[in-house]
């Protein structure tokens, strides 16, 4: 079985991780309320979904 020879520095450790990263939600704006809201999904805010009212919301 193969073992390293020598310890890895924390700057080569870093190095190898620099794309182990998150990415962050994309967000759009509503039409109706302009709040951000993910694509294609129901707005939390207005509850509406391409200019239609989908779910009631506690405004209502």
């Amino acid at each position: 079985m193969a073992v390293p020879k020598r310890k890895k520095s924390k700057s080569k450790r870093d190095k190898r991780r620099t794309h182990q990263k998150l990415a962050a939600p994309n967000v759009s704006t509503c039409p109706e309320c302009g709040e951000a809201t993910q694509p294609h999904h129901a707005c939390p805010n207005c509850g509406y979904y391409k200019g239609r009212k989908v779910v009631e919301t506690e405004e209502d």
